[in-house]
């Protein structure tokens, strides 16, 4: 019973190393964006914010008592996951939306572009 509780604590120990270091990975990979100027300070500043708090959470899972038993989910792991699809989804949807935007703008420029030839 014992050796079940320590595999049981070693695995979780594991799983927050491993967050952490993805965690640590994506704010140099950040940086790295924002050195090559693809990302302005605002969304810099954004993902760090959210890496930041990555990590945290990873290093302290504890802190996410409080909000999952006023939600009345049963496990953390359940909440992750149901705001990671949340992230998910309003990402793609945010994402949607600006290629549909260029899709529109291409077509105005091939369009003009196809104008101004034909009257040539």
């Amino acid at each position: 019973m014992a050796l079940d509780k320590i595999k049981m604590a070693t695995q979780i120990l594991g799983i927050q190393i491993l967050g952490i270091l993805f965690g640590l990975f994506m704010i140099y990979y950040t940086f790295l964006h924002y050195k090559r100027e693809e990302l302005t300070i605002k969304e810099y500043s954004f993902w760090i914010f959210l890496w930041v708090l990555f990590i945290l959470v990873a290093a302290y899972p504890a802190v996410l008592n409080p909000i999952v038993s006023s939600l009345k989910v049963l496990r953390k792991m359940d909440f992750l996951t149901i705001l990671g699809f949340m992230f998910l989804t309003g990402s793609m949807f945010y994402i949607y939306t600006i290629v549909r935007n260029n899709q529109k703008r291409l077509e105005e420029i091939v369009r003009n572009m196809a104008m101004k030839k034909s009257k040539k």
